[in-house]
């Protein structure tokens, strides 16, 4: 989401004539992007500005801004913050940043972090900020209706709202024409988009199927999915077309259903393994990865070891995987305490992550002998002679470069495996 709402941000300063730098230290304006709902997110922000501060000694002309999910969060502290930072902009007010901007050049400290019900950004033109030319994300939507007890998302990015599907038609098929071979559209939850005018209503499903009928050789990709809104109607849409790609990102958190419970997740544990259930029968072939939180209120011994089963379960292929941090404001702070100890909540994360390098290995040994068609994405970070992209199920192939170039389908064998990576040869 951050990268979607940078390329929005340079969209929108590039019309007021700004242009991107790729040195810090030429730049006359500095945003720094950010996220609130991971504590050490936030502290990442603060060392950078500690970072900055020194350039702004010798600088003091610099313009600095601090934009998206902490800008709301933190708007005095931050202004407060040894009076480093200029301007403040939240998630729905970056219309305003040019504005904004010729303030603080004045001297002016500026502020906006009102959420709207309407802003979607939906007649913006990004500025691609990625290097590959080859994959981009679309942004479907902004918000979220779900109120998870340990999110903070809703207060910093306010209620749901949905994109015109034209527009994102329109988005998707300009980078298409542009080279662009995989797009990802990108929601907190995909699942419940909804666009409705008076003569009709589309809902998610019908959107992919609209973005996937763009170009066959348009790859499309969606994130995130929410366990109780993943619908069969999805899963037989995703069959439907080749280019929809063979991955679901479906966040767990817990195989509790007191801690789901708690967390207000507002499924259970026998309704997620029904979505993958679903999965697997519908799309025999599709790769499913996870979410996990360890650690939250009140989490017992028994509740970590359901964790532990569920991803034994379901076979995840890969997971995200963190300790439980209070972030203040959400219903969790409020009501619960965070009561399990760090060196409890390590322990157990410890536990997580050893299990999910044993399943993401087993799931990539199994393509193992196999023939998979790969998007190439650019030259391998380990070695110049070496190309990798990803296949229909999202798993990393790095393979010898040979003729092949950036942005086309090749066909690889496979040879072998680690827990991250599928090893193969160009057929």
């Amino acid at each position: 989401m951050n990268v979607a709402d940078s390329e929005v941000v340079a969209s929108i300063l590039s019309d007021s004539g700004y242009k991107l730098t790729d040195t810090i230290n030429n730049a006359e304006l500095i945003l720094i992007n950010t996220c609130s709902i991971r504590e050490n997110a936030e502290q990442r922000v603060w060392g950078r500005l500690d970072f900055i501060k020194n350039l702004k000694r010798k600088k003091p002309e610099i313009v600095v801004g601090v934009i998206g999910c902490m800008a709301e969060r933190l708007k005095e502290k931050l202004i407060e913050t040894d009076k480093l930072v200029d301007i403040v902009v939240g998630p729905d007010a970056y219309r305003g940043l040019p504005l904004l901007v010729a303030e603080a050049e004045s001297g002016n400290k500026g502020v906006n972090v009102l959420l709207s019900r309407e802003e979607t950004y939906a007649d913006i033109s990004p500025v691609r900020m990625d290097k590959n030319g080859v994959t981009s994300f679309i942004s479907i939507m902004r918000g979220c209706n779900n109120m998870c007890a340990y999110c903070v998302v809703p207060y910093v990015r306010g209620a749901e709202r949905s994109r015109n599907p034209e527009s994102i038609i329109n988005e998707a098929t300009d980078l298409f024409e542009k080279g662009y071979r995989e797009v990802t559209l990108i929601g907190q939850n995909v699942d419940s988009y909804i666009w409705k005018n008076d003569i009709q209503t589309i809902r998610f499903p019908e959107l992919l199927e609209k973005v996937a009928l763009v170009n066959p050789k348009l790859r499309v990709r969606f994130s995130t999915s929410h366990p109780k809104d993943l619908s069969d109607e999805l899963l037989l849409t995703m069959i439907r077309y080749e280019n929809i790609c063979r991955h679901i990102h479906l966040p767990a958190q817990s195989g509790s259903s007191r801690i789901l419970k708690l967390m207000n997740r507002e499924y259970t544990r026998e309704w997620y393994m029904d979505r993958i259930t679903a999965i697997k029968k519908i799309i025999p072939d599709c790769s499913i990865s996870t979410d996990m939180i360890t650690g939250f209120c009140t989490e017992t011994e028994e509740d970590h070891e359901e964790s532990l089963s569920l991803m034994e379960w379901a076979e995840f292929d890969f997971a995200y995987m963190f300790k439980y941090s209070e972030r203040p404001g959400t219903k969790a702070a409020r009501k619960y305490k965070d009561d399990v100890s760090e060196e409890i909540k390590a322990l157990r994360l410890n536990e997580i992550i050893s299990l999910q390098n044993r399943l993401s290995a087993r799931s990539k040994k199994t393509d193992v002998g196999t023939i998979q068609e790969v998007l190439i994405e650019g030259t391998s970070k380990r070695s110049a002679s070496q190309l990798y992209g990803r296949n229909s199920q999202n798993k990393v192939v790095v393979f010898p470069k040979g003729d092949s170039v950036k942005g086309e389908y090749i066909r690889v064998f496979i040879e072998k495996s680690t827990s991250a990576t599928l090893i193969g040869k160009n057929i």
